[in-house]
Parts: structure tokens; sequence; C-alpha cells
């Protein structure tokens, strides 16, 4: 039985509307004064880094053991390997810094710990969080503000702050953050006037801090006594992690601040659709490359999971973990129609039919659905009221049920197909590279996100090439179950 979506509820979250504005101000106040960013590809910018640290070329985590990665040489990426009975180092740049941008992608080993300390002293928190459903500042993307001694006997410990929300990837993913450090400032004396302070850190694509004032240096910081300047320092003592892609932009004369346009003071109050209430919601949804796709349905989950499914093609066009949407787009003003993720997004590429209809393996992938006979027939409800989607496609019936899984890892989709016909296909991902790190274990769009095959039915899946990307498809004879984990 086709069953009709639920009524949309919104909710007006005036707190979380003055946080998405006080963004807008802080990111037109700071005015940049320092020099290009500096490329740091290789080991020569730092100070005596230790035998645990190495340049290679590729990198693939061991998804089955902690602290384990396989390494390929070449350049690009630095790699510390930190076991247990033997503790990799700390990193130091021999540069140092005041008021910086940092930016860099990294990846953490199965259960491996790190972090990036600003001046040496104070760290943002690196981590193997995948799974995770609530934040803290010990997780990753938190701020391990500092140590204190001052509390009573048996309540001393670490004070930090925890990200708005889990924006993390998954074991093995690269991860991409970016910091704007503000240093502390001091008189003409050497007495400090003014707290250090994290600006702004984005994690995947997502705001997790902002205007964090810092009231100390982290324990295991360079001293406890601040300074105008210091190394940057990346932690190699408590887990393997590699990173690359890292820049970092001084200010040498400081950041100043320059008064916003009066034009974009004014207030807007987003709109956000509560997951709990709306866990099932019809929008347009645009894409990074501006196209739209107007017949989507977005699904949300308990775990914090959820993803948006095209019901013009039968495919999932993204999946995110966090937040779910915000609705501003399609309720503010006039509005568009449209709706976009709250939290850190894993798209999948432009919309195709996910099944198509192929003379080889090799043959290239449908393109539309002209001639193809699709019929979207709508939606049920399954007995944990997961939407499972139907269509037609050439006479036969296709069954298409998504849903989270249990830990927060991803989702598991099963596609089941009433008297399939020959030659049928699964389009299963697309990416500039697609590896199997393990028996039906793939790793995608260089270490993007993972695709494991759960049940293939019996088929063997294939990698081939389409149109300069690779292509991951399989044979489907009444049924495929596969996982996309990220």
């Amino acid at each position: 039985m086709r069953i009709p979506l639920p009524v949309f509820k919104l909710f007006w979250r005036r707190k979380m509307a003055i946080l998405l504005n006080l963004v807008v101000l802080v990111l037109l106040s700071v005015q940049v004064m320092g020099q290009s960013a500096i490329d740091l590809a290789d080991l020569s910018a730092f100070n005596n880094p230790g035998k645990s640290w190495r340049v290679a070329g590729a990198v693939v985590a061991d998804l089955r053991k902690p602290n384990a990665f396989n390494i390929a040489p070449g350049k690009g990426i630095l790699v510390n390997v930190s076991e247990e009975k033997k503790h990799g180092t700390d990193l130091y740049t021999k540069t140092e810094f005041g008021d910086v941008d940092v930016e860099f992608d990294y990846m953490m080993a199965k259960g491996a710990n790190s972090g990036v300390y600003l001046q040496g002293m104070y760290e943002v928190q690196l981590e193997d969080t995948w799974g995770a459903k609530e934040t803290a500042f010990g997780k990753n993307g938190g701020i391990y503000e500092r140590w204190d001694d001052d509390r009573p006997q048996g309540n001393k410990g670490y004070e930090g702050f925890a990200p708005r929300q889990n924006a993390s990837r998954a074991t093995g993913l690269w991860q991409h953050i970016k910091i704007s450090f503000q240093a502390p400032r001091f008189d003409g004396k050497g007495k400090k006037i003014q707290a250090a302070r994290m600006i702004l850190i984005e994690l995947n694509g997502v705001i997790i801090h902002e205007n964090v004032e810092l009231s100390g240096p982290t324990r295991g910081a360079m001293g406890k006594d601040e300074k105008k300047t210091g190394p940057l320092r990346f932690q190699g003592d408590h887990g393997t992690v590699a990173f690359q892609n890292m820049k970092i932009t001084p200010f040498d004369k400081g950041r100043t601040e320059v008064v916003p346009p009066v034009s974009r003071q004014v207030p807007v109050y987003p709109i956000f659709v509560n997951a709990y209430e709306t866990p099932v919601f019809r929008s347009f949804m645009d894409l990074p490359d501006g196209q739209r796709v107007i017949h989507t349905v977005s699904v949300a989950s308990n775990e914090k999971v959820h993803y948006t499914y095209d019901m013009d093609t039968g495919m999932i066009i993204q999946a995110w973990r966090g937040g779910f949407l915000d609705a501003t787009p399609m309720w503010h003003s006039r509005g568009d129609g449209s709706s976009r993720p709250l939290g850190a997004v894993q798209r999948f590429g432009k919309p195709v039919l996910a099944i198509a209809r192929l003379a080889t393996a090799q043959s290239p992938w449908i393109s539309d659905t002209t001639g193809t006979h699709f019929h979207p027939k709508g939606y049920s409800l399954d007995a944990n009221d997961n939407p499972v989607f139907n269509y037609q496609l050439g006479g036969m019936i296709v069954t298409d049920a998504t849903h989270a899984l249990h830990n927060g890892e991803g989702i598991s989709r099963e596609i089941s197909i009433i008297d399939p016909a020959k030659n049928l296909y699964v389009r299963l991902a697309e990416g500039a590279s697609i590896l199997e790190t393990d028996k039906g274990m793939f790793v995608i769009d260089n270490n993007a996100y993972y695709v494991r095959l759960d049940d293939a039915g019996g088929a063997s899946p294939v990698i081939r090439e389409a149109n300069g990307k690779k292509e991951l498809v399989i044979p489907i004879n009444g049924k495929v179950k596969y996982s996309i984990l990220f």
C-alpha cells in the first residue's frame, strides 16, 4: 500500500540562527594581511622529524587491525606510524606563527588518536570516532582547552569545547579541516591582555566551532607560558595518522577587523527540519555543479545518518552524517523549493539509473530513462518505518530498501527484482579511483568512502573504465545487498 508523505514540521531555531549569523559576521570581519599560503609537502619544513615519520605516495587503512596502514612509496603524504610498544614522536614546524589559517587533509587508522597544536600550545583533537553519535571535546574536532590544577582534589581534569555536531568520516578516509586561529595579545610589558581564540573551525565542510576563547594552553603543551608566536605541532605519539595537502597562511601583521556592510547584517532565521518528527522530506536538491534534482526524498535516521533518494532514477545521490536538513531556501520569503543537508555530505555523482540492462559488463551505462519504461511507484514503510521505494523498469517490479546501519557507520541498501531480465546490472559507485582492499570491500574515489558487498547473490563485481573515471557495477539476478560506509 502506498503511504502518503508525512506532514512537514519545521522549527524556527532562534539560537541557531544567531550563531549562523555570527559566522557571516566573523568571516566578513577578517581581513587577510598575511603572506601567501605555505605548502608543507614533505618533512623538510619540520624540525628533526623522528623515525616514526615518513613520506608516502598512497595510504590505505586496515579496518581490522588497530593503528595499521598499508603504505605505498611516493610523495605528497606525511605518515606517522605509532604502535603500542613503539610510540611515534610529535612533529614541529621550523617556522613559528602567530595569527594563522591552517588547512589539511588527515586520515586516521583504526582506533588512532592525534591532534594539531596551534603555537604548540592549543590542541584541536584528531581521532578515529567512526560510528560515534554524540560529540565531546575529547573526540574528533574537539578543542582541549586546558588542564585545571586549581579544581578541588578529585575533580582535576581537562576542560574544552565539543564540536557542534559529529562531522567525522570513517576510519581510513580522508578528512578535511580548516582552522582560523588568533594568537594571544600582550601589552608592552609582556602581560597578556587578550586570550588566544579559535575564530573558526570547519570539519569536512561543516562549521563545528566559532569564536572560541581559550583560557589557557592544553596540558602537554610546550610549557605553560603563552607567547606571541609558536610552531605548529602535529601529535604523533598516540596513533597512526597521515596528512596531505597541508597549507598554512600566516598573518604577519595580525588580523584586522573591518565593518561588515549593513545589508549583510539583516538576520535570516533558518528553518531546520526536525529529523525525529519529520524523518521523510520531499524537496528539490541542488548539486555542487548547479544541477537541480527535482524529485528527491531525503530520509533521516536516529543514528544521525541520512540520505537523499532520486525518484526519477532510483539512485541515492548523497548521504551525510550530523544534522538533517536546512529548509530555509524552501520556506524563507518566496522560497525556491529546495533544501540542503546540515551535516558532512558524501555525494555520489550525477543522477543516473541505478539499474540498467547492458549487452556486456563493459557497455556504456544508460544516461537517462528514455526507452527504459521507468515508472516510479512511490514508497511504503517497513516494520521499522523505513521507506521502501518501488518502481517499474521495463515491466519488472523493483523494490529498493535502504536504512542506516545501527552503529551509524553508513547505510545499507537492498535491491530486489521480481522476474528479472537477463543482463541486468546495478551501478554501485563511480569515482576517480576504485580499489578492492579486501574481498567484497572497495574504497572509492581516492579514499572518499567505502562500498561493502553484503550479499552479491553469487555474482562478481566489475571495476571498469567509464568517461575517464572508474565505475563499480555488478550483475543482479533477483537481489543484491550492499553498504555504503563513510
